[in-house]
Protein backbone atom coordinates (compact mmCIF):
# COMPACT_ATOMS: atom_id res chain seq x y z
CA UNK A 1 0.00 0.00 0.00
CA UNK A 2 2.78 2.27 0.92
CA UNK A 3 5.28 1.31 -1.39
CA UNK A 4 6.70 3.75 -4.18
CA UNK A 5 4.83 4.10 -7.12
CA UNK A 6 7.01 3.04 -10.11
CA UNK A 7 6.04 2.66 -14.11
CA UNK A 8 5.54 -0.48 -15.74
CA UNK A 9 7.67 -0.14 -18.37
CA UNK A 10 10.59 1.58 -16.36
CA UNK A 11 10.38 -1.49 -14.01
CA UNK A 12 10.76 -3.87 -16.92
CA UNK A 13 13.25 -2.39 -17.90
CA UNK A 14 15.18 -2.32 -14.56
CA UNK A 15 14.35 -6.12 -14.10
CA UNK A 16 15.94 -7.04 -17.90
CA UNK A 17 18.99 -4.83 -17.53
CA UNK A 18 19.59 -6.85 -13.36
CA UNK A 19 18.89 -10.04 -15.16
CA UNK A 20 21.27 -10.16 -18.24
CA UNK A 21 23.21 -13.43 -16.84
CA UNK A 22 19.34 -14.98 -16.78
CA UNK A 23 17.87 -13.62 -20.10
CA UNK A 24 17.53 -17.17 -21.81
CA UNK A 25 15.26 -17.74 -18.86
CA UNK A 26 13.20 -14.46 -18.97
CA UNK A 27 12.59 -14.83 -22.71
CA UNK A 28 11.51 -18.43 -22.49
CA UNK A 29 9.41 -17.12 -18.93
CA UNK A 30 7.67 -14.33 -21.63
CA UNK A 31 6.64 -17.31 -24.10
CA UNK A 32 4.91 -18.53 -20.96
CA UNK A 33 2.91 -15.67 -19.77
CA UNK A 34 1.70 -14.69 -23.37
CA UNK A 35 0.07 -18.20 -23.70
CA UNK A 36 -1.63 -18.21 -20.19
CA UNK A 37 -2.79 -14.70 -20.24
CA UNK A 38 -4.16 -14.90 -24.13
CA UNK A 39 -5.91 -18.67 -23.28
CA UNK A 40 -7.91 -17.44 -20.23
CA UNK A 41 -9.18 -13.78 -22.11
CA UNK A 42 -10.16 -15.73 -24.96
CA UNK A 43 -12.19 -18.49 -23.26
CA UNK A 44 -13.75 -15.93 -21.03
CA UNK A 45 -14.42 -13.45 -24.44
CA UNK A 46 -15.88 -16.59 -26.85
CA UNK A 47 -19.08 -15.66 -26.95
CA UNK A 48 -18.73 -12.03 -28.02
CA UNK A 49 -16.46 -13.46 -30.63
CA UNK A 50 -18.85 -15.86 -32.27
CA UNK A 51 -21.95 -13.02 -32.40
CA UNK A 52 -19.25 -10.98 -34.17
CA UNK A 53 -18.64 -13.45 -36.33
CA UNK A 54 -22.03 -13.92 -37.66
CA UNK A 55 -22.49 -10.33 -38.03
CA UNK A 56 -19.33 -10.12 -40.69
CA UNK A 57 -20.19 -12.92 -42.47
CA UNK A 58 -24.12 -12.17 -43.02
CA UNK A 59 -23.82 -8.50 -42.02
CA UNK A 60 -27.01 -8.54 -40.19
CA UNK A 61 -27.49 -6.83 -36.90
CA UNK A 62 -26.96 -8.02 -33.59
CA UNK A 63 -30.74 -9.12 -32.54
CA UNK A 64 -29.96 -11.47 -35.87
CA UNK A 65 -27.16 -12.80 -34.94
CA UNK A 66 -28.30 -13.73 -31.74
CA UNK A 67 -31.46 -15.21 -33.21
CA UNK A 68 -29.68 -17.39 -35.77
CA UNK A 69 -27.50 -18.94 -32.68
CA UNK A 70 -30.63 -19.40 -30.55
CA UNK A 71 -32.24 -21.06 -33.44
CA UNK A 72 -29.39 -23.69 -34.00
CA UNK A 73 -29.41 -24.22 -30.18
CA UNK A 74 -27.34 -24.42 -26.93
CA UNK A 75 -24.90 -27.38 -28.32
CA UNK A 76 -23.85 -25.00 -31.47
CA UNK A 77 -22.87 -21.94 -29.37
CA UNK A 78 -19.21 -22.88 -28.45
CA UNK A 79 -19.03 -24.88 -31.70
CA UNK A 80 -15.17 -23.39 -33.27
CA UNK A 81 -14.13 -22.48 -29.81
CA UNK A 82 -11.46 -25.03 -29.91
CA UNK A 83 -9.59 -23.50 -33.03
CA UNK A 84 -9.08 -20.19 -31.36
CA UNK A 85 -8.67 -21.74 -28.05
CA UNK A 86 -5.68 -23.20 -29.43
CA UNK A 87 -4.58 -20.57 -31.90
CA UNK A 88 -5.00 -17.82 -29.13
CA UNK A 89 -2.93 -19.61 -27.17
CA UNK A 90 0.01 -20.52 -29.63
CA UNK A 91 -0.59 -16.41 -30.32
CA UNK A 92 -0.16 -14.85 -27.06
CA UNK A 93 3.17 -17.62 -26.93
CA UNK A 94 4.30 -16.10 -30.30
CA UNK A 95 3.11 -12.53 -29.85
CA UNK A 96 4.27 -11.69 -26.26
CA UNK A 97 7.83 -14.59 -26.44
CA UNK A 98 8.90 -12.84 -29.97
CA UNK A 99 8.46 -9.56 -29.40
CA UNK A 100 10.40 -9.85 -26.03
CA UNK A 101 13.37 -12.06 -27.27
CA UNK A 102 13.15 -9.16 -30.76
CA UNK A 103 12.78 -6.45 -28.30
CA UNK A 104 16.08 -7.06 -26.37
CA UNK A 105 18.05 -8.47 -29.82
CA UNK A 106 17.20 -4.63 -30.61
CA UNK A 107 17.94 -2.60 -27.95
CA UNK A 108 20.28 -5.04 -25.63
CA UNK A 109 20.75 -2.49 -23.16
CA UNK A 110 16.83 -2.45 -21.89
CA UNK A 111 16.53 1.48 -23.54
CA UNK A 112 13.60 0.79 -25.86
CA UNK A 113 12.77 3.91 -27.90
CA UNK A 114 9.64 3.73 -30.28
CA UNK A 115 11.64 2.38 -33.39
CA UNK A 116 12.37 -0.23 -31.37
CA UNK A 117 9.08 -1.45 -30.04
CA UNK A 118 7.42 -0.95 -33.62
CA UNK A 119 10.00 -3.28 -35.42
CA UNK A 120 9.91 -5.59 -32.73
CA UNK A 121 5.98 -5.46 -33.01
CA UNK A 122 5.74 -5.43 -36.92
CA UNK A 123 8.36 -8.65 -36.76
CA UNK A 124 6.56 -10.72 -33.91
CA UNK A 125 2.97 -10.24 -36.02
CA UNK A 126 4.63 -11.30 -38.92
CA UNK A 127 6.19 -14.43 -37.27
CA UNK A 128 2.28 -15.06 -35.94
CA UNK A 129 0.12 -14.45 -39.11
CA UNK A 130 2.91 -17.29 -40.58
CA UNK A 131 2.15 -19.43 -37.82
CA UNK A 132 -1.30 -19.13 -36.55
CA UNK A 133 -3.09 -18.52 -40.34
CA UNK A 134 -4.51 -21.66 -40.81
CA UNK A 135 -5.89 -21.91 -37.30
CA UNK A 136 -8.25 -18.83 -37.99
CA UNK A 137 -8.91 -20.69 -41.74
CA UNK A 138 -10.73 -23.64 -39.86
CA UNK A 139 -12.54 -21.31 -37.48
CA UNK A 140 -13.74 -18.96 -39.83
CA UNK A 141 -15.14 -21.87 -41.44
CA UNK A 142 -16.92 -23.71 -38.28
CA UNK A 143 -18.56 -20.89 -37.66
CA UNK A 144 -20.48 -20.12 -40.67
CA UNK A 145 -23.61 -21.45 -40.05
CA UNK A 146 -24.08 -22.25 -43.96
CA UNK A 147 -21.34 -24.90 -43.82
CA UNK A 148 -22.50 -27.12 -40.81
CA UNK A 149 -23.94 -29.90 -43.04
CA UNK A 150 -21.49 -30.01 -45.11
CA UNK A 151 -18.40 -29.50 -42.44
CA UNK A 152 -19.66 -30.80 -39.12
CA UNK A 153 -16.34 -31.18 -37.94
CA UNK A 154 -12.56 -30.01 -38.00
CA UNK A 155 -12.04 -33.33 -39.24
CA UNK A 156 -14.32 -33.09 -42.28
CA UNK A 157 -12.85 -29.45 -43.27
CA UNK A 158 -8.82 -30.97 -43.01
CA UNK A 159 -9.96 -33.77 -44.92
CA UNK A 160 -11.30 -31.33 -48.00
CA UNK A 161 -8.02 -28.98 -47.66
CA UNK A 162 -5.76 -32.29 -47.84
CA UNK A 163 -7.75 -33.77 -51.21
CA UNK A 164 -5.81 -30.62 -53.17
CA UNK A 165 -2.70 -30.54 -54.71
CA UNK A 166 0.43 -29.32 -52.72
CA UNK A 167 -0.25 -25.78 -53.89
CA UNK A 168 -4.04 -26.10 -53.64
CA UNK A 169 -3.56 -26.82 -49.69
CA UNK A 170 -1.98 -23.89 -48.90
CA UNK A 171 -3.43 -21.11 -51.57
CA UNK A 172 -6.88 -22.84 -51.31
CA UNK A 173 -6.57 -24.33 -48.24
CA UNK A 174 -4.65 -23.39 -44.59
CA UNK A 175 -3.38 -20.11 -46.08
CA UNK A 176 -6.47 -18.84 -47.97
CA UNK A 177 -6.77 -15.13 -46.82
CA UNK A 178 -3.05 -15.06 -46.13
CA UNK A 179 -2.10 -11.58 -47.05
CA UNK A 180 -4.46 -9.70 -45.49
CA UNK A 181 -3.64 -11.47 -42.06
CA UNK A 182 -0.25 -10.68 -42.45
CA UNK A 183 -0.99 -6.87 -42.97
CA UNK A 184 -3.52 -6.71 -40.32
CA UNK A 185 -1.47 -9.07 -37.81
CA UNK A 186 1.63 -7.16 -38.44
CA UNK A 187 -0.16 -3.51 -38.03
CA UNK A 188 -1.85 -4.63 -35.22
CA UNK A 189 1.31 -6.01 -33.23
CA UNK A 190 3.09 -3.20 -34.13
CA UNK A 191 0.96 -0.13 -33.22
CA UNK A 192 -0.44 -2.58 -29.46
CA UNK A 193 3.60 -2.90 -28.55
CA UNK A 194 4.25 0.70 -29.53
CA UNK A 195 2.12 2.04 -27.22
CA UNK A 196 1.14 -0.12 -24.90
CA UNK A 197 3.82 0.85 -21.90
CA UNK A 198 3.74 4.82 -22.57
CA UNK A 199 0.28 4.80 -21.97
CA UNK A 200 0.36 2.12 -18.74
CA UNK A 201 3.50 4.51 -17.78
CA UNK A 202 1.28 7.39 -17.86
CA UNK A 203 -1.17 6.13 -16.13
CA UNK A 204 0.65 4.49 -13.42
CA UNK A 205 2.28 7.82 -12.85
CA UNK A 206 -1.21 8.79 -11.22
CA UNK A 207 -1.14 6.23 -8.28
CA UNK A 208 -2.94 3.70 -9.41
CA UNK A 209 -3.33 -0.09 -8.30
CA UNK A 210 -1.19 -2.00 -10.95
CA UNK A 211 -3.90 -3.46 -12.97
CA UNK A 212 -5.57 -0.67 -13.43
CA UNK A 213 -2.71 1.24 -15.77
CA UNK A 214 -2.91 -2.51 -17.36
CA UNK A 215 -6.52 -2.90 -18.04
CA UNK A 216 -6.59 0.88 -19.73
CA UNK A 217 -3.82 0.24 -21.51
CA UNK A 218 -4.51 -2.73 -23.37
CA UNK A 219 -8.34 -1.63 -23.58
CA UNK A 220 -7.18 1.34 -25.73
CA UNK A 221 -4.93 -0.09 -27.65
CA UNK A 222 -7.23 -2.98 -28.54
CA UNK A 223 -10.13 -0.36 -29.47
CA UNK A 224 -7.48 2.08 -31.56
CA UNK A 225 -6.27 -0.95 -33.49
CA UNK A 226 -9.69 -2.46 -33.77
CA UNK A 227 -11.05 0.90 -35.46
CA UNK A 228 -8.01 1.41 -38.14
CA UNK A 229 -7.75 -1.95 -39.07
CA UNK A 230 -11.40 -3.66 -38.74
CA UNK A 231 -11.91 -3.18 -42.72
CA UNK A 232 -9.08 -5.72 -42.83
CA UNK A 233 -10.64 -7.89 -40.43
CA UNK A 234 -14.23 -8.07 -42.08
CA UNK A 235 -12.09 -9.23 -45.34
CA UNK A 236 -10.78 -11.92 -43.56
CA UNK A 237 -13.32 -13.38 -42.21
CA UNK A 238 -15.61 -13.71 -46.06
CA UNK A 239 -12.58 -14.09 -47.24
CA UNK A 240 -11.80 -17.40 -45.54
CA UNK A 241 -15.38 -18.73 -45.31
CA UNK A 242 -14.88 -19.57 -49.06
CA UNK A 243 -14.18 -23.97 -49.40
CA UNK A 244 -13.95 -25.33 -52.90
CA UNK A 245 -12.22 -24.59 -56.34
CA UNK A 246 -15.60 -23.01 -57.94
CA UNK A 247 -15.49 -20.29 -55.34
CA UNK A 248 -12.35 -18.53 -54.63
CA UNK A 249 -12.42 -14.93 -56.08
CA UNK A 250 -9.22 -12.81 -55.33
CA UNK A 251 -8.12 -10.51 -52.84
CA UNK A 252 -9.12 -7.81 -55.21
CA UNK A 253 -12.50 -9.44 -55.93
CA UNK A 254 -12.71 -10.05 -52.77
CA UNK A 255 -12.91 -7.01 -51.36
CA UNK A 256 -14.57 -5.66 -54.41
CA UNK A 257 -17.71 -7.35 -53.40
CA UNK A 258 -17.72 -7.02 -49.84
CA UNK A 259 -17.78 -3.45 -50.69
CA UNK A 260 -20.63 -3.75 -52.95
CA UNK A 261 -22.40 -6.00 -50.29
CA UNK A 262 -21.76 -2.85 -47.65
CA UNK A 263 -23.94 -0.68 -50.41
CA UNK A 264 -20.62 0.80 -51.12
CA UNK A 265 -20.36 3.17 -48.00
CA UNK A 266 -17.87 3.36 -45.06
CA UNK A 267 -20.31 3.62 -42.62
CA UNK A 268 -21.55 0.06 -43.50
CA UNK A 269 -18.21 -1.19 -43.13
CA UNK A 270 -18.30 -0.91 -39.86
CA UNK A 271 -21.75 -3.03 -39.22
CA UNK A 272 -20.97 -5.31 -36.32
CA UNK A 273 -18.23 -2.60 -35.37
CA UNK A 274 -19.88 -2.04 -31.93
CA UNK A 275 -19.30 -5.77 -30.46
CA UNK A 276 -15.78 -6.42 -32.40
CA UNK A 277 -14.58 -2.65 -30.54
CA UNK A 278 -16.09 -4.31 -27.10
CA UNK A 279 -14.64 -7.90 -27.69
CA UNK A 280 -11.39 -6.20 -28.80
CA UNK A 281 -11.19 -3.41 -25.91
CA UNK A 282 -12.46 -6.36 -23.28
CA UNK A 283 -9.63 -8.83 -24.56
CA UNK A 284 -6.96 -7.23 -24.84
CA UNK A 285 -7.56 -4.98 -21.92
CA UNK A 286 -8.02 -8.93 -20.09
CA UNK A 287 -4.86 -9.70 -21.58
CA UNK A 288 -2.92 -7.29 -20.89
CA UNK A 289 -3.71 -7.00 -17.13
CA UNK A 290 -3.40 -10.57 -17.15
CA UNK A 291 0.04 -10.77 -18.26
CA UNK A 292 1.65 -7.58 -16.20
CA UNK A 293 0.31 -9.64 -13.06
CA UNK A 294 1.71 -12.51 -14.19
CA UNK A 295 4.85 -11.06 -14.81
CA UNK A 296 5.04 -8.99 -11.67
CA UNK A 297 4.20 -12.16 -9.47
CA UNK A 298 7.13 -14.55 -11.05
CA UNK A 299 9.34 -11.50 -10.82
CA UNK A 300 8.63 -10.75 -7.23
CA UNK A 301 8.91 -14.58 -6.62
CA UNK A 302 12.35 -14.51 -8.25
CA UNK A 303 13.77 -11.40 -6.17
CA UNK A 304 12.24 -13.67 -2.70
CA UNK A 305 14.25 -16.48 -4.01
CA UNK A 306 17.54 -14.15 -4.58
Amino acid sequence: MGEPNHSPGKELQHWTRAETSGMKSWHSQAYALGAISNFMSTFLTFPIYKVVFRQQIHAVAVSEALRQLWHEGPQYFYRGIYPPLLSKTLQGTLLFGTYDSLLYSLSPDGQHSLRHRWAAGLMSGVVEAVALSPFERVQNVLQDGRKQARFPSTFSILKEFNSYGLWGRLSLGYYRGFWPVLLRNSLGSALYFSFKDPIQDSLAKQGLPHWVPALVSGSVNGTITCLVLYPLIVLVANMQSHIGWQSMPSLWASAQDMWNIRGRKMFLMYRGGSLVILRSSVTWGLTTAIHDFLQRRSHSRKELKD
